[in-house]
């Protein structure tokens, strides 16, 4: 994709998140702690934790690791998301956020470098009747290095989580 084209769909994921009001308020855990498990160029797992904002907003912190044939990689993310209700227990959510990370290049050597990137969120979430949440998302990220990946990856994963 060229760069106008990643550019655009960031645009939209974010316009998406700011423009849909008219969903009705709801409460959402005041803190949610678990993994987001995934694959966006390679397996990879996430310590997870979320924070409500307000009744249907929230930040969501991720510290993971992806390793592929070419490189093994750490990264932070930071996502905030507007949460919606569709039925019973069923919301759906967007937000919009970055993150920052380092690799290693297995083929080349074991220096450390740095990469970051610029993300949107959408996905679909079960509050389950005990303190657990599940969720399935897909995560759209624009990486911005060359050497480890310096364009749009597509994150999708799932999400388990202890509410409290």
């Amino acid at each position: 994709m060229r760069t106008s084209t990643k550019g655009k769909i960031l645009t939209l994921m974010c316009a998406i998140g700011l423009g849909v009001a008219s969903a009705n308020a709801q409460t959402i855990a005041n803190n949610a702690i678990g993994i987001r498990a995934g694959d966006n160029d390679g397996f990879g797992s996430e310590i997870s934790y979320q924070r409500a904002l307000g009744n249907a907003t929230r930040l969501e912190l991720d510290l993971g690791w992806r390793n592929t044939n070419n490189y093994d990689a750490m990264k932070f993310s930071a996502i905030h998301q507007w949460v919606y209700p569709i039925e019973n227990r069923f919301n759906w959510f967007v937000g919009a956020g970055g993150g920052i990370g380092f690799f290693d290049n297995n083929n080349i050597n074991n220096d450390d470098e740095v990469f970051v990137v610029a993300s949107g969120d959408i996905g679909i979430e079960y509050n389950f009747k005990i303190p657990l949440i599940i969720s399935l998302d897909l995560r759209p990220e624009v990486s911005f290095n060359n050497d480890y990946s310096d364009g749009l990856d597509i994150d999708t994963a799932l999400g388990i989580r202890y509410q409290f």
